[in-house]
Parts: C-alpha cells; sequence; structure tokens
C-alpha cells in the first residue's frame, strides 16, 4: 500500500516578496534648529484671539482714548500751551496712542496665559516641540502686533481730531513703537506666567500697569513738575516711550531721544531675559 501525500507547491523565491507585507516606513519630522512651523503657527493662534474680537480689543482702546481726548479737549481746550507753538491738543495725542499701544501689547501676552491656565489648556503650549525661546518670540511677537495695530489706528483717529501732520521723524516714532510694544509684550508674559487667575491679573493691571501710564507724561509735561517729582518721573520706562515717540510725531521732548531709546533697549534686553529663563524653567506653567 503505498502512501501519498499531498504537498503545497513550494513558493518561488524570486515572486515571493510581490505578496509579502512590507514593514511601514516611519519618517521621522524633521525639525531643526528652529521650529519656523511651530513659531509661525503660535504667532498666527495670537494673532486671531484679538482679532477674531476685534470690536473688544481694537475698536475698544480707540474708543477710549477719544473720550480721554475730548474730556481734555472741553477741560482745558486752547487754554494751554505745553511746549512752544504746540497746542494742548495735539501734545496730548501722541501719549494717548503710546498709552494703548503699552496696555493692548500687556493685555494680549497676559491674558493669553492666564485664560489657558483658568480654561486647563495650557498643555497646548506646552506639549508641541517648540523651546522656551520659540514661544517666548511667538507670544511677543502677537503682543507687538496688538499693541502696533491699535496704535496705527489710534493715530488716525485721533490725529483727525488733534491736527496732526506728518511726522517730525517717522523712522524715531517707529522705533518707539516697536521698543515700547515690545518691553509691555514681555512684561504681559511675566504677568501672565506669575498670575494663576484673574483676580491677581486684575490687580497688577490696577495697581502697575495703569498708574505706570498715567503717571508717565501722556497727559502733561514732566518739566513742569516740580522737584524731585520730575526726577521721579523720569525712572518711569513707560515715560521714555511716550516721550521719545512725542519726538518721533512732534519734534518735541522733555528728554534726550538717545537717554530713551537705551533705556528702552536695557529693559527689553533685562525684561527678554527674565522671560526666557522662566519659560525654561517651567515656572507655575508645569506645576
Amino acid at each position: 500500500m503505498n502512501d501519498q501525500t499531498s504537498s503545497a507547491p513550494a513558493a518561488n523565491p524570486e515572486t515571493s516578496h510581490l505578496t509579502r507585507p512590507q514593514p511601514s516606513v516611519v519618517r521621522p519630522v524633521q525639525i531643526g534648529g528652529v521650529n519656523w512651523i511651530g513659531l509661525w503657527t503660535l504667532y498666527k493662534r495670537e494673532v486671531h484671539r484679538f482679532a477674531k474680537v476685534g470690536m473688544q480689543t481694537v475698536a475698544a482702546p480707540v474708543i477710549t482714548s477719544m473720550l480721554f481726548l475730548m474730556v481734555f479737549a472741553v477741560a482745558v481746550g486752547d487754554r494751554a500751551q505745553l511746549a512752544g507753538d504746540v497746542d494742548f491738543i495735539t501734545f496730548l495725542v501722541p501719549g494717548l496712542v503710546m498709552m494703548t499701544v503699552l496696555q493692548n501689547a500687556f493685555a494680549n501676552t497676559s491674558s493669553s496665559l492666564v485664560v489657558s491656565k483658568v480654561q486647563g489648556n495650557i498643555v497646548d503650549l506646552l506639549m508641541p516641540p517648540i523651546g522656551p525661546a520659540e514661544l517666548l518670540v511667538g507670544m511677543a511677537a502677537g503682543g507687538m502686533t496688538r499693541g502696533i495695530a491699535v496704535g496705527l489706528v489710534a493715530a488716525v483717529v485721533l490725529g483727525l481730531f488733534g491736527g496732526l501732520s506728518m511726522p517730525a521723524a517717522p523712522l524715531v516714532a517707529l522705533a518707539f513703537l516697536v521698543l515700547g510694544s515690545l518691553a509691555l509684550a514681555f512684561a504681559g508674559l511675566l504677568a501672565g506666567i506669575w498670575a494663576t487667575k484673574f483676580d491677581e491679573m486684575s490687580a497688577i493691571t490696577n495697581f502697575v500697569i495703569q498708574p505706570l501710564a498715567f503717571l508717565s507724561g501722556t497727559f502733561y509735561s514732566v518739566e513742569r513738575l516740580p522737584s524731585p517729582f520730575d526726577t521721579i518721573a523720569t525712572l518711569n520706562p513707560f515715560f521714555y516711550a511716550i516721550d521719545g515717540f512725542r519726538y518721533g510725531l512732534l519734534g518735541i521732548a522733555d528728554r534726550p531721544v538717545m537717554t530713551g531709546l537705551v533705556c528702552l533697549v536695557v529693559v527689553n534686553g533685562v525684561l527678554g531675559w527674565l522671560c526666557y529663563r522662566v519659560l525654561k524653567s517651567g515656572y507655575r506653567l508645569k506645576s
């Protein structure tokens, strides 16, 4: 009795690789030294935050500045001249514009962090592959964009009422606009990192930012302050931003323009370094 065995046809070694499942190839994402895509995405996120509610973030500050101008126009009008042939209302416009820029640059970065903490989505900033320097640049640039955008709108609107003409030194005005908005964007980052709820953020705004803005020469010339208050006023970084911007628009200043530029560069360097160190340590962000 013969044993008959059936066997499967032998696989052809030359064609077996055609039907064999190939392992999937995982290609890692190459980021490089700087995550430009992440940085650009973060910047667009920060801009979209305030652009989405433009009536609140852009129109409202401009209307507030207009109300200040109207009140002082009625209360003072042409009865005061603070510098040469410049009337008080014209003198007031650059200060109001820069004050609006500083306040909104601070508000954008600080509110971004505090809202993320309160809503519990701060992890959206910490989990992506972006480093502390990229996080710092993206958020500071967003704060600067809001401050400068609101300032430009306020300058056009207030300039119609204040009788502004062509800027006396446009590059100087632009330099102080950028340096001032950057400094307050950095300050807003530090405040947003420290604050864990809206009450703490409001305390910083009401007891630090607002007094510094109102006591910075926005509504008066520090030359008219008695000693030693004129010297104390010059210790306020807000003063140099407003004084330099006023020089760029009107050609008048209470202190040398170069002194203001150096002061703001130093302030930006110190605040930027502090922001980087705090972001790198994860203080009040990762805990």
